[in-house]
């Protein structure tokens, strides 16, 4: 195994890493997230709309089709309307009519529509991206990573179903490196993940590995050279969408908690991290105060922690932050943790030589 390409899909960016470890040389690039690009290009196209494809991430692809559909018509197969929300009546309400796969791709040959395919993985865009590099795009591996909410069951909270995904894995197997998952073995509630994975089969490769990406974060966090040998350390990744905080004993995932960026703040980070090590987080009230839920499996002690490796594209957030915090760079660069984290993941499934910096 030679030629590695790892892959973070973000809601602000999409952060590439290229690694070949015969040669040990790495290439590296962060472009625009595939959900701005194709809302972009989605809200230059005219007139009514028929939109298929698979799940992706949502936000700016959401409120571009919702003003669309006030304006002209959109029509979703359900495979991509699961984009915009897993209750199809709720995309319905929105004025968006959605129909059998099948019949969205009889519709394609329709002048009435312009046709728009939606995808978190866009192998011609990353053709151009991977070229720019002066290498050949064609790997023994890719691995990507994504936030993925999962599927709950009805009347079960997204955020929680989400949390407990993890929980129920991390009981057993608590090391972040083991939720790395091969194309074939994705859990079938996590259908973000499962569709990235479905979508990566047309990339020039021979394997392919999938993985959330805040466990990607707390893995690729921890390989900061202000993290290595800490027997005790916190990390917090502060991302475009999501935040997570996570206590490591060793390799261990002691706990972790997440939110949505936009609805923390400095104060309650604080707070949040400092319970976290101590062991005082409780999962109902974080999940009432809006947050995906604290798992605990044991106290790691907040004065006995080592470091807080902050980490992610909005971590401007903790500046000003009474705790001690070291604003981590992951084999040199921060907005490579998750991808630094894939390639921990893959390296260690793998039982490749343990890879220090780039």
């Amino acid at each position: 195994m030679s030629r590695l390409l790892m892959v973070d899909i973000g809601a602000g960016t999409m952060d590439l890493l290229y690694y070949d470890t015969e040669t040990d040389r790495h290439y590296k690039a962060v472009v625009k997230s595939p959900v701005r690009w194709l809302a972009e290009k989605a809200a230059a196209l005219p007139g009514n709309l028929l939109v298929t494809g698979s799940e992706m991430g949502g936000g700016p692809i959401t409120q571009v089709l919702r003003q669309r559909a006030q304006a002209a018509e959109v029509i979703m197969s359900a495979s991509a309307a699961a984009t915009l929300h897993h209750d199809p009546d709720q995309v319905r309400a929105w004025g968006i009519a959605i129909v059998a796969d099948g019949e969205a791709d009889d519709l394609r040959r329709s002048a009435n529509y312009t046709p728009f395919t939606l995808g978190d993985v866009e192998p011609d865009r990353l053709q151009q991206i991977v070229t720019s590099f002066g290498v050949p795009f064609a790997f023994d591996a890719v691995a990507l990573c994504a936030q993925d909410h999962g599927v709950p069951p009805t009347g079960v909270s997204h955020l929680d179903f989400r949390h407990q995904m993890f929980c129920a894995h991390l009981q057993d197997q608590p090391f972040p490196h083991t939720l790395l998952y091969r194309d074939r073995e994705v859990p079938p509630s996590m259908n973000r993940l499962r569709a990235i994975a479905a979508g990566a089969r047309m990339l020039p490769t021979s394997e392919i590995y999938v993985m959330d990406s805040g466990m990607a974060a707390i893995l690729g966090a921890s390989m900061d050279v202000l993290a290595r040998g800490q027997k005790r350390l916190m990390i917090l990744d502060v991302a475009t969408s999501h935040t997570v905080g996570a206590a490591l004993a060793g390799d261990e995932i002691a706990g972790f908690f997440e939110y949505h960026t936009q609805d923390i703040t400095l104060v309650r980070l604080e707070s949040l991290l400092r319970d976290l090590a101590d062991g005082h987080l409780v999962h109902g009230q974080i999940l009432a105060e809006g947050g995906h839920g604290a798992y605990l499996r044991k106290a790691i002690g907040f004065e006995a922690a080592g470091v807080i490796v902050a980490t992610g594209p909005k971590r401007k957030l903790v500046e000003n932050s009474q705790l001690p915090m070291a604003f981590g760079a992951p084999w040199g660069d921060n907005m490579m943790t998750g991808t630094v984290g894939l390639l921990e993941a893959l390296r260690r499934r793998k039982g490749l030589e343990p890879i220090r910096y780039l």
